[in-house]
């Protein structure tokens, strides 16, 4: 008669992954606790398979800000509790973190299209310095620094004292830029974006975001910022689908003690 437990090795070709994985999420404590044998060989459940799956489904691939990844590690470390309620629960609530992010991403980009038409009004200050520009946008002198080291503003000198003059050009510009920012949106993909609008390109700048270059190495999710939330919507998709095939087999394996998950 075949065993109902399962081998280490087992979990690791059943989750597609290394069994070292397997070791290292039950240290994370990403998977419930493993009974052992009288000379310590783990014995795994199907519930420990699927709980893995879970597991290599929120994780795998690259992580879409750290909202959606905190949501994620809560909703494992549910799981490995055995509370699939809470657990489905959480999935749910990490879908609407991923949807929120998504509208968002959106809006920032759609600030962006009408402020590169005109269609923003302009504000009416003449010359700011750094100080009162970062106060004015609620941000740090720093990142104001940083965003002009990194080729996204260029900004003109007051011939009169030599320091930088923010006008209504420049001001405009790094309220997108912080909105952009504050979106999830890369510093590269805003390099990007800004390029192509200083040379005349105000169509289509929302793709030109969200698209990089041939000769442009991806370094992080947030390059590719709107396809990367799509794909998590995606994948928030089947972690529910999953979650709900390990409540199932749970009803299934015990249904006295869950007789009201639905």
């Amino acid at each position: 008669m075949k065993s109902r437990y399962l081998r280490t090795t087992d979990v690791a070709r059943g989750a597609g992954v290394h069994p070292n994985t397997v070791r290292l999420y039950e240290t994370l404590g990403f998977l419930p606790p493993i009974p052992r044998t009288p000379s310590g060989y783990r014995l795994y459940t199907e519930m420990h398979l699927e709980q893995m799956r879970l597991a290599r489904l929120v994780l795998h691939g690259p992580w879409a800000g750290r909202p959606i990844r905190r949501s994620g590690i809560a909703l494992i470390k549910q799981g490995a509790t055995g509370d699939l309620e809470a657990t489905l629960a959480l999935a749910h609530e990490h879908r609407a973190i991923v949807h929120a992010e998504q509208a968002q991403a959106e809006a920032a980009a759609a600030f962006l299209e009408q402020w590169a038409q005109g269609l923003v009004p302009a504000t009416s200050i003449n010359c700011l310095n750094i100080g009162q520009v970062a106060r004015l946008l609620a941000i740090s002198t720093d990142m104001v620094r940083d965003w002009e080291r990194n080729g996204l503003i260029e900004v003109p000198r007051n011939p009169e004292n030599h320091y930088r003059c923010y006008g209504p050009l420049e001001i405009g510009r790094l309220r997108v830029i912080r909105l952009l920012r504050q979106s999830g949106y890369s510093t590269m993909a805003i390099l990007r974006m800004v390029l192509q609008l200083d040379q005349g390109q105000r169509e289509g700048l929302r793709e030109v975001l969200d698209t990089p270059r041939p000769d442009e190495d991806i370094l992080c999710a947030a390059d590719r910022w709107l396809s990367t939330l799509a794909e998590q919507e995606e994948r928030a998709g089947a972690i529910i689908a999953q979650v709900e095939k390990m409540v199932a087999l749970s009803r299934r394996l015990s249904p006295e003690k869950h007789p009201n998950i639905e």
